[in-house]
């Protein structure tokens, strides 16, 4: 596999064979390019903090990496993880990469299966190899299912109902035996449905693979024949349209700063959920962009996907009382820093 490290601004070069460690310890992110890793990037190096990012660029973004050395490779090689460790002198590490279509992994499940659960399992055994002990863990509400009460508390029960769900559940039962056996202390962030852009424009999601509500809207609102699907307006909602969660990215980042440091104090392992505890229908979602807009935003209603919950938003207690985190951002900021992101992303392209 080849292997090369760009650094900010941009410069190619080998990784270095030697052990010599950098004076100063480094955060390993795997798919630090992708949307939500990206961000964190972003936050962590604005923070202070030493970053290394590890990303195949399958699915990621060289420059969404800002400010920090991008190294281009696969999380699951774990020869090229324990090079990187060396090089940039790792002490913790935050995973995001991963596939992460439900559709996607119900068709294609052992592609999921080796990327998400095995892959994981090559990256610990890397980053225990090279000494490392702090682990957060990009996980999902997802691993809920269909909850049977809302707001949904961490003590809910584990029903995951698609094969990427299943694959998120399965690498929180890793890290528990991982702790339990080698000594990892590892948090799994269980978060809501992440949106939004960078409030200084800088970065945002790329609707080009995404299949998330709001990127769908603002194609509706920038593109031309383009229209939003409210996949049923008969649930036993206010409006009738499902509701969820909508966490600002910006909000997400720095929750994993915050389990960062949980850990760094000696925190256990634990399973957290990020969310606002605020649940938005899909319709509630259209008016604010329309209003963000100052126009309306074409859809229509058509029938209900198979698997879709009524109704699922956060407790977000434990993230309270636990990190000292809690949501600075509303629905209201989510679509206006991501209008804002795309139809920049529009303007630069015509």
């Amino acid at each position: 596999m080849a292997r090369r490290v760009m650094m900010r601004p941009p410069q190619d070069r080998s990784l270095r064979s030697s052990t010599v460690s950098a004076p100063d310890e480094h955060t390993l992110v795997t798919g630090g390019a992708g949307y939500i890793g990206s961000h964190t990037v972003r936050a962590m190096t604005q923070a202070g903090r030493r970053v290394v990012v590890l990303d195949s660029l399958e699915l990621g973004d060289a420059h969404a990496v800002v400010d920090a050395p991008l190294v281009v490779g696969d999380s699951s090689d774990g020869d090229l993880v324990r090079s990187v460790c060396s090089e940039y002198n790792v002490n913790e590490v935050v995973h995001f990469a991963a596939y992460k279509s439900v559709g996607e992994s119900m068709h294609a499940p052992a592609k999921y299966w080796r990327n998400n659960v095995a892959g994981t399992v090559e990256l610990l055994d890397a980053c225990l190899d090279a000494g490392l002990e702090r682990f957060v863990f990009s996980s999902s509400c997802s691993v809920y299912g269909n909850p049977p009460r809302v707001p949904v508390a961490e003590q809910a029960p584990i029903g995951p109902e698609s094969v990427y769900a299943e694959t998120k559940a399965m690498v929180e039962r890793v890290l528990h035996w991982y702790g339990v056996t080698r000594g990892l202390r590892s948090v799994s962030l269980r978060y809501f449905n992440a949106a939004g852009a960078r409030f200084d424009g800088r970065i945002g999601e790329d609707w080009t693979y995404s299949i998330n509500l709001v990127p769908i809207v603002m194609k509706a609102l920038l593109l031309p024949d383009h229209s939003v699907s409210v996949f049923g307006d008969d649930y036993e909602t206010p409006d009738g349209t499902a509701i969820r969660d909508y966490i600002h990215v910006d909000d997400l980042a720095d929750g994993h700063i915050r389990a960062l440091d949980y850990l760094a104090g000696g925190g256990a392992s634990t399973a957290i959920n990020l969310g606002t505890g605020v649940g938005s229908s899909v319709l509630d979602v259209i008016n604010a962009a329309s209003a963000a807009a100052g126009a309306a935003v074409p859809y229509e209603v058509v029938g209900r996907r198979a698997g879709d919950p009524m109704a699922t938003y956060a407790d977000p207690a434990t993230a309270q009382e636990v990190l000292g985190w809690s949501a600075r951002y509303g629905l209201e900021e989510i679509v206006r820093t991501a209008y804002n992101w795309h139809r920049q992303q529009v303007e630069g392209s015509a």
